[in-house]
């Protein structure tokens, strides 16, 4: 893609070079796993007190999943077509989340230590397979030591200027009826936050950050990122990162438009909770249920139609370079939310259509562990973040498993999927239909998301002499050719895939809607 074109103050033209992206993200099927709920293996000695792996989840408890519990399922994953495992922190932490961090540089005990992530590493790049890790550096926990040290000695202590805005002594880190004596992260007593302004500060983590790269790690996932302000602070993380791995992943969690953090010098990508929001919104529409989704910084709710998913996609499509548009994470749901199962009520089909867009976007695809048997879970967060019940496949909507394994077979079998040109074709009631192209190959992608059947023209240059079905979801479904192009007939609720690629020298017809067309 040629570079962009914009004016300087003068109002000359000048050549902005577009963003460079790590390759591999752009082919990548993402699994994000949480540690202590995903796998135990028996090989881990474990303390005990830990609560029953199938027993209902709480806040502060451990079920005791550790990194060999996943090396020991990566032939599921791999059956299940995953390149890429995305993991919740894995580094030493006195909670089951590990967000809270006492130190950087180990892996937590309870997950099996340095050694286990050790195997887990090695035997995930034999297979192919990337691992990313959860960077928590914009706050710590009480148990980190500089803070630990700040507790023990009040102002006497060393570390004082890695904290801010540390306040009379003892500083209150434990009495919640009573602010922190200290800034802390969403003010929660448990997370200081770093005084990344520090020189010191901001070194540590830069040499932590390029500690797990030189490890072999193939990138970062960095826990609220916009949290960290300090000028210069990502970009010298992209460079020292960078420097070590120019095809590490670095991806921001980053709720809204992230224009100022995806320019190239920062962030390859965030979490696209934009096309979450819209994806939600459109696939489940009035399924919705907004208890589930209340609280959290996107909103999926009430629904929306084709016209209103539209707009948003247009809308999204326009913000980033098309480079980060091919590396942004996409997800339905993650750690963070509700399960995508139960905001929509428990309705599987929802599931099935909002999949079906995530996996045929532009960006990579994240499947949260569990969405692809049927796991459910709402707000507050220890619901969402249930165990893997592999002794109970009773549990196992294997109907949906098989839906997931299809529609990742056919992410990772077309090209065009992953890295073509998008095209909206259609936005009319509950039908939604685009167009994937690359080179020679034109991929028509149609949604119904309404209740009831509808028939919608998708304007193509002539019409195909033989469209192949590639992948369908939702009753029986029709097409015949017509004098511009193709005459799609959609039960309520379903989808399709069709090849419609021309003979040499056809295709899709220039007459797009307007902005449909990137890049």
């Amino acid at each position: 893609m040629p570079d962009a074109l914009a004016e300087d103050e003068c109002g000359d033209v000048r050549v902005t070079p577009e963003p460079v992206t790590p390759d591999w993200v752009k082919h990548a099927v993402f699994y994000q796993i949480f540690p202590d709920r995903f796998a135990r293996s028996g090989r881990l000695p474990k303390p005990t007190n830990l609560e029953p792996w199938d027993g209902d989840p709480t806040p502060r408890g451990y079920k005791g999943g550790d990194l060999l519990g996943v090396v020991e399922r990566l032939d599921y994953l791999q059956d299940l077509g995953v390149t890429a495992l995305s993991f919740n922190p894995i580094f030493q932490s006195a909670s089951n989340h590990r967000y809270h961090t006492h130190d950087y540089e180990r892996v937590d005990p309870l997950l099996g230590g340095d050694a286990a992530f050790d195997t887990l590493l090695a035997e995930c790049h034999r297979r192919g397979i990337r691992v990313v890790l959860d960077g928590v550096f914009n706050h710590a926990s009480r148990g980190f030591f500089q803070f630990n040290d700040v507790l023990e000695n009040g102002a006497a202590s060393p570390w004082l200027d890695w904290w801010l805005n540390v306040g009379g002594h003892p500083i209150n880190a434990y009495d919640h009826t009573r602010p922190p004596g200290y800034t802390a992260w969403a003010d929660l007593h448990a997370l200081p936050k770093f005084n990344t302004d520090n020189p010191q500060v901001r070194e540590f983590l830069m040499r932590i950050a390029e500690h797990w790269i030189r490890k072999g790690i193939d990138g970062w996932r960095l826990d609220v990122a916009a949290e960290i302000t300090t000028p210069g602070f990502w970009q010298e993380f992209r460079q020292r990162v960078k420097a070590i791995n120019p095809e590490a992943c670095i991806v921001a969690e980053i709720w809204h438009d992230s224009r100022p953090w995806l320019q190239g010098d920062q962030f390859d990508a965030v979490m696209n909770y934009l096309f979450t929001e819209a994806a939600i919104a459109f696939a489940a529409g009035h399924r919705v249920v907004r208890e589930t989704v209340v609280g959290r910084s996107y909103a999926p709710w009430p629904g929306i139609d084709a016209p209103g998913y539209a707009a948003k996609i247009d809308h999204l499509l326009g913000l980033y370079p098309w480079p980060i548009q091919l590396a942004q994470l996409n997800l339905l749901d993650s750690h963070d939310t509700s399960r995508f199962l139960t905001i929509a009520g428990g309705d599987a089909a929802s599931v099935r259509l909002g999949n079906l867009l995530m996996f045929t976007f532009p960006g990579a695809p994240c499947v949260y562990y569990g969405d692809e048997i049927g796991l459910t879970g709402a707000l507050p967060d220890h619901w969402a973040r249930k165990p893997f019940p592999w002794d109970d496949p009773d549990r196992w909507d294997t109907e949906l498993l098989t839906f997931f394994k299809e529609l990742i077979a056919l992410r990772r079998a077309h090209p065009a999927l992953r890295v073509g040109a998008y095209h909206r074709l259609v936005a009319e009631g509950g039908v939604y239909a685009f167009a994937r192209t690359l080179d020679d190959t034109s991929l028509v992608v149609a949604v119904n998301a309404a209740d009831d059947e509808a028939t919608v023209e998708v304007p193509l240059s002539r019409p195909p002499t033989a469209p192949v079905t590639l992948f369908a979801m939702g009753g029986s479904l029709g097409y015949a050719g017509t004098a511009t192009g193709l005459a799609l007939t959609l039960p309520g609720r379903s989808g399709i895939v069709l090849d419609v690629s021309p003979v040499p020298g056809t295709g899709l017809t220039g007459a797009l809607p307007p902005g449909g067309d990137r890049p």
